[in-house]
């Protein structure tokens, strides 16, 4: 089930941005949750790979990996290690696929919540951040799955972990089928993945909706919609906390955007 909670003050934001548990063993609070940032509350959750292909997508993910390995493994040869490495240097240049972004820091969801390039429009549309529980999502996996995150003691697959026990689409679409989703930690290659708190949800091709699978088969999944008069009250919160495009996208193409809006006029 999908809990909704509306943001309308500064002040409602507090449980979103201190969402930790207390753990017994450590006696610390961590947090076991990954939140998805989108600037209008009505827009869906859809993979790049589903938007851009539609009902394509299956038959055309294999070539739009395969052209991209072939023009791109000289520039990165991690590439010829899986198709994982793939998909994720793919999607962090752009290329479509069937990755989801998340983040681990509620603040980076709330940037690209709230901001928009189209800084006239900020202000017209409530937004949304996604809330999902990566243990709950794990402990629903095939036993196989469940065995190499035990094996691993963690909670989160890595690209090596998922490499091991699906080093195909079709082996891990057939052990997914509708019903389940991985969420994996990419490996630290860019300083945007790092700054970002990368993390990134594998959805199987058999899954055409995203949110309704959310809301059957989990519980802590929660959406936190943000009203549309607050998105620039948290945009200009969020650069006194260093939270800006230049620390999101390092280097001048970030810097050019963060001094855009610091200097635009409403």
């Amino acid at each position: 089930m999908i809990t909704e909670i509306h943001i309308k003050t500064i002040d409602e934001l507090m449980p979103l941005l201190a969402d930790q548990e207390w753990e017994d063993g450590i006696h610390r609070n961590r947090s076991s949750y990954v939140y998805r940032g989108m600037k209008n509350a009505n827009y869906k959750m859809f993979t790049s790979l589903s938007r851009n292909c539609k009902d394509l997508q299956k038959q055309l993910e294999p070539g739009i990996l395969s052209n991209f390995y072939k023009y791109a493994v000289q520039e990165d040869p991690s590439l010829s290690l899986s198709i994982w490495h793939q998909m994720i240097s793919g999607q962090h240049h752009g290329l479509p696929t069937r990755l989801l972004d998340w983040s681990h820091s509620p603040l980076v969801a709330l940037h690209f919540a709230v901001r928009d390039n189209k800084m006239e429009e900020m202000d017209q549309s409530d937004c949304v951040v996604w809330r999902i529980d990566i243990p709950e999502l794990h402990s629903k996996l095939p036993e196989k799955y469940q065995q190499v995150i035990a094996e691993s003691k963690t909670k989160v697959f890595t690209v090596e972990m998922l490499n091991e026990i699906a080093p195909s689409l079709s082996q891990y679409d057939d052990d997914m089928d509708a019903n389940h989703m991985v969420v994996i930690e990419p490996p630290s290659t860019d300083a945007r993945i790092v700054n970002q708190y990368s993390f990134f949800s594998v959805v199987p091709m058999g899954m055409t909706d995203i949110e309704e699978f959310l809301d059957k088969t989990t519980n802590n999944t929660v959406k936190y919609v943000i009203d549309k008069d607050l998105r620039w009250r948290i945009s200009d919160m969020l650069d006194s906390l260093n939270i800006s495009e230049r620390i999101m996208f390092p280097g001048l193409d970030g810097l050019s955007k963060w001094i855009k809006r610091h200097f635009y006029v409403r």
